[in-house]
């Protein structure tokens, strides 16, 4: 017990001078998280409790009232508790009237009640002036300091003043406001904790999908083939010599769908004549998760590496390096250098660090505390312009990976060609159309286009010719 004390005493508690006075209601993990981070920033903090004498675990230096005594001290109230709590409040109704309540809870999933936590306190309590802040804050950040994505807390009200004045407290307290208008947001504001990843689940879909379907393509193309044609158990593939297969063709694949909507965007915008219209909302959702895109991508890139580095240990590529050294001195004969095939691995060796290189680069400038300290045509040269020099590099690593190989008929098992051509498909796409698209004529109007022109449909061209020749 004396040791969750000690997590709970102020940086100092000699302020000079202090700031508004807070009343928190609820004892709990936020709620003294809460009072500490208010203390720590300067204001007096008074705890309203159910049972003020049984209370022990607040920060030291505050003081422990009941409801009704608490409330008449602020002006703010923070409500650490959960909605099935608010019964009560409507027994203080005359006290708590005109005083700010700021809601910061939140529920176990989304939508759980027809209407928003904040909007169902504000219709108990009509004379309070309900604020929906903080409950994108969790306790732990509280306490340990609040970093990245924990600083930003939304703010919605339907007073403005009271939203004000509680965006004040948050900068009080070294967190970032974020004005989301009306209590109509609450909800949203609500939902928000509880989503999983959401700009995640697109990518991860993609990205399963594709793993699956290269997957099961290796497996039968290299496993049940031989299995079925050769008599070869060959299953031991399935551990690392496929998933090496999956890792780089999934990731190239993800690559360009990084690249894709953007040509596509270019295309549209090509067509129509103009940027004032809408892309599908398909092409919306995909240029959204981009950035999602490419850390998958890049993980996949990762294991690839990890995975290649693994080869020379592994039993089945020893024993057949050992028995290759066996046959050759059995028979007498020595295997030729051959220049072609040195050339061929080096150069494929060569692309795929390179193209690694240049993915690490892209992933760590998508990082915020790195593309923070860059300026918008640095970010875009280095997630555009060398984003598509990984992709022809990371593509060029697969091509000389497979060579000509794509032309010998006997590696196509069942009529399918190797699993590295799958994954040739879509880059190869971006890169042609891209090329095209900056050719000079083109990337010219499509610059025009960007920056404001637009094409006069026919209808607009009529109009104007009899304009001028009302002007005539």
């Amino acid at each position: 017990m004396e040791k969750l004390n000690s997590n709970l005493i102020p940086l100092r508690t000699d302020f000079t001078e202090k700031k508004d006075r807070i009343c928190i209601f609820g004892t709990g993990d936020f709620g003294r998280s809460l009072g500490l981070k208010m203390l720590q920033s300067g204001y007096s903090v008074i705890y309203g409790s159910r049972n003020p004498n049984a209370v022990s675990m607040v920060p030291k230096g505050v003081e422990v009232l009941n409801h009704a005594e608490a409330a008449q001290k602020c002006s703010v109230i923070f409500l650490a508790m959960h909605r099935n709590h608010y019964s009560f409040l409507a027994e203080l109704s005359d006290v708590l009237q005109g005083k700010i309540l700021v809601d910061v809870s939140n529920n176990l999933k989304i939508n759980q009640y027809p209407e928003s936590n904040a909007e169902y306190l504000a219709s108990i309590l009509p004379g309070a002036k309900v604020v929906k802040a903080f409950n994108t804050v969790s306790a732990w950040a509280l306490q340990s300091g609040t970093l990245d994505a924990s600083r930003q807390v939304f703010v919605c009200s339907n007073d403005n003043i009271a939203k004000h004045f509680v965006m004040d407290i948050v900068r009080g307290t070294g967190l970032t406001p974020q004005d989301r208008g009306s209590l109509l947001a609450a909800r949203d504001v609500e939902n928000y904790p509880l989503q999983l990843f959401p700009m995640w689940r697109l990518p991860m879909y993609i990205c399963a999908g594709l793993t699956v379907f290269v997957f099961l393509y290796c497996v039968m193309t290299m496993v049940v083939y031989t299995a079925i044609y050769e008599k070869k158990d060959v299953s031991y593939y399935i551990l690392v010599t496929i998933p090496n297969k999956v890792f780089p063709i999934v990731s190239l694949m993800l690559l360009a769908l990084v690249y894709l909507p953007g040509v596509f965007a270019a295309i549209i915008q090509l067509h129509r004549g103009t940027k004032y219209s809408r892309f599908p909302n398909f092409l919306d959702q995909w240029m959204l998760c981009r950035k999602q895109l490419g850390l998958v991508a890049l993980a996949y890139a990762f294991l690839h590496a990890i995975y290649t580095l693994v080869i020379p240990i592994r039993y089945s590529v020893s024993f057949r390096r050992n028995n290759g050294i066996i046959e050759q001195i059995k028979s007498n004969n020595t295997r030729p250098f051959l220049y072609s095939s040195t050339w061929r691995s080096d150069t494929y060796l060569a692309f795929g660090i390179l193209g690694f290189f240049f993915y690490i680069l892209l992933g760590i400038t998508s990082l915020p505390s790195v593309s923070n300290t860059v300026n918008w045509r640095e970010f875009r040269f280095v997630q555009s312009k060398l984003g598509y020099l990984t992709l022809l590099l990371c593509t060029a690593h697969a091509m000389v990976y497979g060579w000509d190989r794509f032309l010998i008929f006997s590696r196509f098992k069942w009529y399918l060609p190797p699993a590295y051509t799958l994954a040739l498909i879509i880059p190869c796409i971006v890169l042609i159309f891209k090329f095209i698209l900056i050719t000079p004529c083109i990337d010219q109007r499509i610059t025009q286009i960007r920056q404001g022109w637009e094409r006069m449909s026919k209808t607009q061209k009529d109009t104007h010719l009899q304009n001028d020749n009302l002007a005539i």
